[in-house]
């Protein structure tokens, strides 16, 4: 299936969650849906046997600044050999989205790294545990607006 069938398959499937679909004049073609509904649609994705998305290649947490943050999924059928790029906007001050380390495994450690670097929360999520900062760390140091400490422990921090 190419891009263009499968977000008009969503669209179709779920009218109301599907936000904006970007097929053209971009370099990864994408598809962008409503937080709420997130987790029914990756299952859909897995599960249906026109789609079968069987490998989350890649999870993104992004900080598109002014308040806004996201996420981006790069989700590939090895049946089917075709591939889709899912988008979800949250805002900074609560940034949720449901967990599919349940649907696509990899999710795991990545749902983990977007929460320890951008500050997005994976609700459902069966270890949020930090990755790669330590557990108390303070803040998230790829959002925009992170402010590096001077000193941890009482050591300082070079930057």
């Amino acid at each position: 299936m190419t891009h263009q069938e499968i977000s008009e398959l969503l669209k179709q499937r779920f009218p109301d969650a599907i936000l904006e679909i970007k097929t053209t004049n971009v370099i990864d073609p994408f598809v962008k849906v409503s937080q709420p509904m997130w987790k029914e649609i990756a299952l859909f994705l897995r599960n249906d046997p026109a789609m079968q998305f069987d490998f989350l290649m890649c999870l993104s947490g992004v900080d598109y600044g002014k308040g806004a943050l996201g996420v981006v999924y790069n989700i590939y059928s090895m049946t089917q050999k075709h591939k889709v790029n899912v988008k979800i906007d949250v805002p900074a001050d609560s940034p949720e989205i449901p967990s599919v380390a349940d649907v696509w495994p990899t999710a795991n450690w990545h749902e983990r790294e977007a929460y320890d670097l951008i500050g997005i929360r994976f609700s459902g999520h069966p270890d949020p545990r930090r990755i790669l900062m330590p557990y108390d760390w303070e803040g998230h140091p790829l959002r925009k607006d992170y402010q590096v400490p001077e000193f941890y422990h009482g050591m300082k921090v070079k930057y």
